[in-house]
């Protein structure tokens, strides 16, 4: 009971602070300017029309009272004039656009502040009936299943390998691992770069942490119970638990591949969303290799295979749905920060797989694995526009 005496201290006296409106503080606001942070969620053409949903991020109230729409000042209509904290505007401008044609628009605030949004060619958004959220479904499968699945083809060439090139092969999942952590880091800090909304760039650090500090404690928890009734001591890391968390790792990874691939159609960039679909397609393939190479001394049956490749390929399609619902870049840069805090929690795993019988863990082999991987990385990441 004593420990909870600060906390009732503390909640009494924010309570007080709260009654009192904050005596004092008033005056400190005085001559400041309102802190804007709008952030563009959809933008969707129709005829004659270009249709912008738009969020407050920020602290303060938003209005907008223009937009500008490549240097011309056109009339729109909104429906929400003020915005407070957290309240979402859908913003429809009269325009002629231009099939093909790109844009560049600008939301000016009632203070001066401009928002900027761009249309990278110009097209007819699609209904989002049914048939449209298949047909996203079926771009996460496109993107994650099937280059998921043709990479584990690799598995009858990983059994047939000797000891040592298994540790190489090993070698190059880290490699292609670790390069994820870095790009799906490196992705999500661009997202939230600039802005402060929802933490900024920590929310990338809380996704990190938050994935690999769960995968850590499931993976110490399954190793705790299995076989504990019988050796009494916890069982060491399995070929098939690793693999699992490899496709635990890979497919957080590709939740955020689907997101930026459903954002893009969900703003407008048709011909961006497809250029990603071709560059994730071939960048994915990869993946699969990732999740058979511990196994290679194993037989898994084919079901245990399909289960894995859905875990690492599935989560695309999720995310595809997610992002041509809402294009959120606070959420995207968290979900790509879960991604990368799980692929980076399993390449950790797999190091000391790498040890040769002398218990060396960087060999010319091993080293040379890790190269190339993160050079296959690397070559299949340029097909990625981004």
């Amino acid at each position: 009971m004593l420990g909870l005496g600060p906390l009732v201290l503390i909640a009494v006296l924010l309570g007080l602070f709260s009654l009192l409106n904050g005596p004092g503080l008033s005056r400190l606001g005085q001559g400041v300017p309102p802190k804007e942070e709008v952030a563009v969620e959809d933008v969707r053409l129709t005829p004659g029309q270009i249709i912008i949903t738009v969020r407050n991020e920020g602290p303060d109230p938003v209005a907008i009272a223009q937009v500008n729409v490549s240097d011309y000042y056109a009339a729109f209509t909104q429906t929400t004039e003020t915005m407070a904290p957290l309240q979402t505007s859908t913003i429809t401008v009269s325009y002629h656009w231009v099939d093909g044609d790109p844009y560049e628009i600008a939301l000016v605030t009632s203070i001066g502040g401009k928002i900027p949004a761009a249309i990278d060619a110009a097209a007819l958004s699609p209904e989002r009936d049914g048939s449209f959220f298949g047909l996203m479904a079926l771009l996460g499968v496109y993107v994650g299943v099937i280059p998921v699945a043709l990479g584990m083809l690799w598995m009858p060439f990983v059994r047939r390998s000797s000891a040592a090139w298994v540790r190489g092969l090993l070698g190059v999942t880290v490699g292609l691992l670790a390069f994820l952590t870095f790009d799906a880091t490196l992705e999500a800090f661009d997202l939230v770069a600039g802005t402060s909304a929802f933490g900024g760039p920590l929310v990338v650090i809380l996704g990190a942490l938050l994935s690999y500090l769960v995968l850590e404690a499931t993976d110490a928890w399954m190793r705790r119970h299995q076989d504990l009734h019988t050796t009494g001591e916890p069982a060491a890391l399995s070929p098939r638990r690793l693999a699992l968390l490899i496709a635990v790792g890979i497919g957080l990874h590709n939740l955020g591949e689907g997101l930026a691939i459903g954002s893009a159609y969900a703003v407008g960039s048709l011909a961006l969303g497809a250029s990603l679909i071709i560059g994730f397609a071939i960048h994915n393939t990869t993946e699969g290799l990732a999740i058979v190479t511990p196994m290679a001394r194993t037989r898994p049956s084919l079901a245990r295979l399909a289960v894995l490749g859905l875990i690492a390929g599935a989560p695309a399609v999720l995310g595809a749905l997610i992002g041509s619902t809402v294009y959120q870049p606070t959420l995207g840069a968290f979900l790509l920060g879960l991604g990368a805090g799980a692929v980076g929690q399993v390449a950790v795993k797999l190091l000391p797989m790498l040890k040769d019988p002398e218990g060396k863990t960087f060999t010319p082999l091993t080293a040379g694995g890790i190269v190339a991987g993160l050079a296959v990385m690397f070559g299949t990441g340029l097909l990625v526009v981004a």
